[in-house]
């Protein structure tokens, strides 16, 4: 198959550049301008639209086993390639939790029934999320875990984080922090602020996250860990984590494309499809986070996928549960709210979205273009406009705050081991 036209965005070397690229056997075997078609070979003409390496997501929920209402392993898939996916990495908060070797096997070999989509999951660090004991490392690393996060529930004990910390980094391996002071967003709703107080709705405050940031990173200059930070929301966190990568910690951080689109100001009445776990923030927040994502303390664009039942989110937002369906907007939500509006250059966007993730997780077969390599890859039209209407959505939550919402952008194709998915 040969694709011609295309500019090729390849983040890994800076190049961007109106390019052919031949695939052969799902590798790429050449990447030249003006390539010359051989006898029989599929041509796809790509004018006007770019390559880029497929999409890494580095914090996602698929909810099988045991919440497959929600969604299964098959569904998550699905929509995930229909935002242009070539990998994912799926947290373990299932019912089983995934924190043993039969759990982790059994949705690896579920995913491989589904696609070739990169699967990397992410296992617990303690026991059944319960904060008490940590899991066999090396017996999960063996089996295909590829990090470790207690995502859904904080690690508050900073005896065993400390120890986990330590464990799994001697196993070359990550923890992916969920920062977040339980007690106080115990019972929370939205934003603690102007628009909690009106709402007589409980409020979240942002201290809630920078707290914990703050006595995690104090955990990583003990001992000089490796350490992630998922889902960051708050400017006092971006500060936080701001000082301690100028002093020299090796930490990482991402931010969801929601932290950069909405704020508790967008929340419709009391419309649980807002309800996301950290709230929707400030303008103030919102402004922090892009200069975040500008100055490179936020590494990483991640969904935080985490879908739920039409039914769940369409109950009043004090009883519906946390967490929207993100894998099918993350991109056009970036392009139309970050590249189009000049907050961040398309290959910075892109590295957030490809090389970055891949690079932390250390997994070098996804994020790059490059020849000899596998060709995961994603085609995007820069430019088309397009009306989100979540009824289409391949995920089962098709419910989303993006609903009619006009963006601009849109994932045409993805390309998985050189198989073609067409998407747009």
């Amino acid at each position: 198959m040969l694709l011609k036209n295309a500019e090729i965005v390849n983040p890994k070397n800076n190049f961007r550049a109106k390019s052919d690229l031949r695939i052969e056997n799902g590798i790429i075997k050449d990447i030249s301008e003006n390539l010359t078609p051989y006898t029989n070979e599929e041509v796809m003409d790509l004018t006007g639209k770019i390559i880029t390496p497929g999409l890494v997501d580095i914090h996602c929920h698929l909810r099988e086993p045991g919440y497959t209402s929600k969604e299964t392993i098959k569904t998550g898939i699905m929509s995930a390639i229909a935002g242009g996916y070539s990998a994912i990495c799926p947290m373990a908060n299932t019912n089983p939790v995934v924190d043993n070797a039969a759990t982790l096997n059994y949705i690896i070999s579920k995913a491989k029934e589904i696609s070739e989509i990169g699967f990397y999951p992410i296992c617990a660090v303690t026991k059944n999320l319960a904060g008490e004991k940590i899991v066999n490392v090396s017996e999960l690393l063996d089996n295909g875990a590829i990090a470790f996060s207690d995502d859904g529930k904080p690690v508050e004990n900073m005896h065993l984080l400390r120890e986990a910390l330590k464990y799994i980094n001697s196993h070359n391996s990550l923890i992916i922090s969920h920062s977040e002071d339980s007690s106080l967003s115990s019972g929370g709703v939205i934003n603690e602020g102007k628009r909690s107080t009106r709402s007589g709705l409980k409020g979240i405050p942002d201290i809630t996250e920078s707290l914990a940031v703050a006595r995690e990173l104090e955990v990583i200059r003990s001992i000089k860990g490796r350490y992630h930070f998922a889902h960051i929301s708050t400017k006092r966190s971006i500060e936080l984590i701001r000082e301690a990568k100028k002093e020299g910690l090796n930490i990482t951080a991402e931010t969801a494309p929601h932290y950069f689109s909405l704020t508790e100001d967008d929340i419709k009445d009391y419309d649980a499809r807002y309800k996301v776990n950290p709230p929707l923030r400030t303008k103030e927040d919102l402004n922090a986070v892009i200069e975040g994502l500008q100055d490179g303390t936020i590494d990483i664009i991640a969904t935080d996928h985490a879908p739920h039942t039409v039914y769940e989110k369409q109950l009043p937002i004090q009883n519906a549960p946390m967490g929207i369906a993100g894998f099918e907007t993350a991109m056009a939500l970036s392009l139309t709210n970050l590249v189009h509006t000049k907050k961040l250059s398309l290959i910075d966007t892109i590295n957030k979205f490809t090389y970055m993730p891949a690079s932390v997780l250390n997994i070098p077969e996804q994020g790059i273009i490059e020849k000899g390599k596998e060709a995961n890859l994603a085609i995007i039209d820069l430019n088309e406009e397009w009306i989100v209407d979540a009824s289409r959505f391949k995920s089962k939550c098709r419910i989303s705050p993006f609903d009619k919402q006009k963006l601009k952008g849109r994932v045409k194709k993805t390309i998985i081991k050189g198989k073609i998915y067409n998407i747009g």
